[in-house]
C-alpha cells in the first residue's frame, strides 16, 4: 500500500490532481479543503499522504484502483475515521470535506448536527450518526481551532496531535490538553519534536 507520494504538482481539476513522480503521472483524488491548500503550488514539489481503495463492482470483476491524498497524516487519519460511519463511505466523505479537518472535528465534538448536516451529501440523519460514532474520537483533530492561522503546516499538526495524546495519557482532560497546546503553539514558535513541545507546555505552566 502506498501511504505517501512526493512529486511535482502538474495540475488541479475539480476533485483530482495530477502528480508527476519520476517517469509516472498519478491521478490522486482530493477533498475540497485540500484543493484550496494546493491551488498555488502548481509546478512545485508536493508531498501527499495517501489512501488507496478500489472502486467498482467486485462481482463483475470491474475494480479500478483509486488514490486519495491529503497534506498531512492527521488529515488522512480523520478521513479514514469519517469513512467508517454507516452511510458515509469514501465517495461521500470526499464530497463532504469542504471545510478543514479541524473545523469538521469541532462540529462533531460540539455535537453541532445542523452544521454537519450542511456539509455536501451529509444531511440530518447522517450527521447524527457521525456525532454518535465519532464524538469521543475527534478532540485531537479539533486542536487549535480558534487560532488566527489554523492552516498549520503538516509537521505542526502531527506534533500537536502526538502531544495531545501524550497529555491525555498523563492525566489531563481533553479540554485542558487543548488549552495548553493552544497557548504554546499560539506563539508561532517552531518545534522540532514532541519532546520540545511538551517541555514548552510545562514551562508555560510554571510561568
Amino acid at each position: 500500500m502506498i501511504t505517501k507520494v512526493t512529486g511535482r504538482l502538474i495540475s488541479l481539476a475539480g476533485d483530482a490532481l495530477t502528480l508527476s513522480v519520476g517517469p509516472y503521472e498519478h491521478e490522486i483524488f482530493i477533498p475540497e479543503f485540500t484543493r484550496r491548500h494546493l491551488q498555488d503550488k502548481i509546478g512545485k514539489e508536493t508531498s501527499l499522504y495517501t489512501i488507496e481503495y478500489f472502486e467498482g463492482d467486485p462481482t463483475r470483476g470491474r475494480l479500478t484502483p483509486r488514490m486519495i491524498g491529503f497534506t498531512s497524516s492527521i488529515e488522512r487519519e480523520f478521513f479514514e475515521l469519517f469513512c467508517q460511519v454507516d452511510g458515509v463511505g469514501v465517495k461521500k466523505a470526499l464530497r463532504a470535506m469542504v471545510r478543514p479537518v479541524q473545523e469538521v472535528a469541532a462540529l462533531i465534538e460540539d455535537q453541532d448536527a445542523k452544521g454537519l448536516a450542511a456539509l455536501p451529501g451529509i444531511g440530518p440523519a447522517t450527521a447524527e450518526r457521525v456525532i454518535a460514532k465519532l464524538r469521543r474520537k475527534v478532540p485531537k483533530f479539533a486542536l487549535l481551532i480558534g487560532r488566527e492561522t489554523p492552516d498549520l503546516a503538516p509537521l505542526e499538526r502531527d506534533l500537536a496531535s502526538e502531544a495531545f495524546e501524550t497529555l491525555r495519557a498523563l492525566g489531563h482532560s481533553e479540554a485542558d490538553a487543548r488549552r495548553k497546546l493552544d497557548e504554546v503553539m499560539g506563539r508561532k514558535k517552531k518545534f522540532k519534536n514532541v519532546e520540545e513541545l511538551l517541555h514548552a507546555v510545562y514551562e508555560n505552566r510554571e510561568n
